[in-house]
C-alpha cells in the first residue's frame, strides 16, 4: 500500500513537470517573439551579419557596423564569424538568423556555375560594394605569359579559400586549364622559388606583405591578365605598379590584373514582409551614418568604399537603390538623370588609359565613377 502511494506521488510530480514543459513550449509558440521589459519586440530590430574568420578583415568590418549603427532601440547589429564566401552565401539564403553576409563579389558567379542554389538572381541581392582585393599571379622565370601555365602546376591556396574560388573562375574564363595545387601561400612561395610549381595565385589587397620584400633577382615576376568581356562581367580591372611592389616591377611599368570586391549581400525579401522592412531600416542607418565609418578608430578599408559603385553580375537591394537615387537627386537634380558632357570626356580618358576596346566601355562606367572619386581624393 505504501509503495503504491509512493509511485502515485512520483507519477503526479512527473505529470506536473511535463505539464509545465508543454505549457511553456506552447506558450512560446503561441505568443509574440520575446520582448524586453519595456514592451519592445527584441527581435524586430536585430540584424544578423555573417562575416569572416577571427583574423580577417570581414569580421572587423562587421564589428564596425555594430559599433556605429546600434542605437539600443530600433536597430541592433549582431556580427557572426563566417566560414568563407561560399558558406556565407548559403547562410544568407538558408539560415533564419542571417540577414546580411559579407562575401567576395565573384561568389555569385561561382555559385551559379556550380549550381549550388537555385534562383540565385532572385534570392540574393547586394546593399553595397565595399573594398577591393587584387588577384596576384606570381610566376617563375620560365613563364612569360599567363597562357604558358596551361597544363602546369599552379598553387591556388587551400581548398575552400577565396583565392581558390577566384582562380578557378578566372582560369576558366580565360580558357586555361592548369594543374591546381592546394598549399598555403607561404609554402607555395617556397615551392615557387625552388621551381616545384610554375606559378601561384593569391587574392589580397595590394601591396600584400607576402610579396613586399621580393626582388627582381629572385627570378619571380607577376603575370598580366588580359581583359575580356567575360572577365568584365564579374571583375573590376586593376593593375600592379612599382609603387605597389618596388622590387618586382620597374618604374613606369605596370601589370594588368583584376580585382574582386567585398560585397554586403542580402536576401531578396518581398517588400511586404517584416524581414524586408527590417533590412531596409538597416540600409537607411548604414547609408545615413556612413561618414562615421571614415573616422578613427574604424578600419581604414572604409575609405575605399564608394556606395554608388555597381557590382557586375549582381542586382542591388531595392531600398538601397532607392536611397542612392534620392540622395543623388537631392544633391544635383540635373546630373541625377544623365552624365554631364565634361564627365563623359573624363570617362573617355579613363577608357583610353586602360587600353579597353570601345565595345567594353559601357561595362566600365561604374568602375570609372569609382576611379574618378579616388582621383579627386
Amino acid at each position: 500500500m505504501k509503495a503504491s502511494l509512493v509511485r502515485l506521488l512520483a507519477l503526479g510530480r512527473m505529470l506536473a513537470v511535463g505539464a509545465c514543459i508543454v505549457g511553456g513550449v506552447f506558450g512560446l509558440a503561441g505568443t509574440a517573439p520575446a520582448a524586453d521589459p519595456r514592451g519592445i519586440n527584441a527581435n524586430s530590430g536585430t540584424v544578423g551579419i555573417v562575416s569572416g574568420g577571427v583574423e580577417g578583415t570581414y569580421v572587423r568590418i562587421a564589428a564596425d557596423l555594430a559599433s556605429v549603427l546600434d542605437d539600443g532601440d530600433t536597430l541592433r547589429v549582431l556580427p557572426m564569424l563566417g566560414k568563407g564566401s561560399v558558406q556565407n552565401l548559403k547562410d544568407v539564403v538558408l539560415l533564419k538568423g542571417i540577414d546580411v553576409g559579407i562575401v567576395q563579389s565573384d561568389v555569385l558567379a561561382y555559385a551559379k556555375r556550380e549550381r549550388l542554389l537555385p534562383n540565385l538572381d532572385r534570392r540574393v541581392k547586394y546593399i553595397a560594394k565595399l573594398y577591393n582585393e587584387e588577384l596576384h599571379i606570381l610566376a617563375g622565370p620560365d613563364v612569360t605569359r599567363i597562357e604558358d601555365l596551361a597544363g602546369r602546376k599552379v598553387n591556388v591556396d587551400v581548398q575552400g579559400s577565396g583565392t581558390s574560388m577566384t582562380a578557378s573562375l578566372v582560369f576558366d574564363m580565360l580558357g586555361i586549364t592548369v594543374e591546381p595545387q592546394a598549399n598555403d601561400q607561404a609554402l607555395a612561395l617556397e615551392k615557387l622559388r625552388k621551381g616545384e610549381i610554375a606559378a601561384m595565385a593569391y587574392v589580397a589587397g595590394k601591396p600584400t606583405r607576402l610579396f613586399r620584400d621580393l626582388k627582381a633577382g629572385d627570378g619571380l615576376h607577376f603575370l598580366s591578365i588580359p581583359m575580356s568581356g567575360a572577365l568584365l562581367d564579374t571583375y573590376l580591372p586593376s593593375r600592379l605598379t612599382n609603387a605597389d611592389y618596388e622590387g618586382l616591377i620597374k618604374p613606369g611599368e605596370q601589370v594588368d590584373t583584376v580585382a574582386v570586391g567585398a560585397v554586403m549581400a542580402v536576401y531578396g525579401w518581398e517588400r511586404d514582409l517584416e524581414r524586408h522592412r527590417k533590412v531596409a531600416r538597416f540600409v537607411d542607418a548604414f547609408f545615413g551614418k556612413f561618414d562615421e565609418f571614415l573616422k578613427p578608430p574604424r578600419h581604414p578599408k572604409w575609405k575605399e568604399v564608394n556606395l554608388a559603385a555597381d557590382v557586375p553580375g549582381w542586382t542591388r537591394f531595392e531600398p538601397a537603390e532607392q536611397w542612392l537615387r534620392q540622395a543623388s537627386a537631392a544633391k544635383d537634380p540635373q546630373s541625377a538623370a544623365q552624365l554631364p558632357a565634361a564627365r563623359k570626356e573624363e570617362f573617355r580618358a579613363f577608357v583610353e588609359q586602360r587600353g579597353v576596346q570601345p565595345q567594353q566601355a559601357e561595362k566600365l562606367f561604374e568602375q570609372f565613377l569609382l576611379w574618378q572619386a579616388r582621383s579627386q581624393q
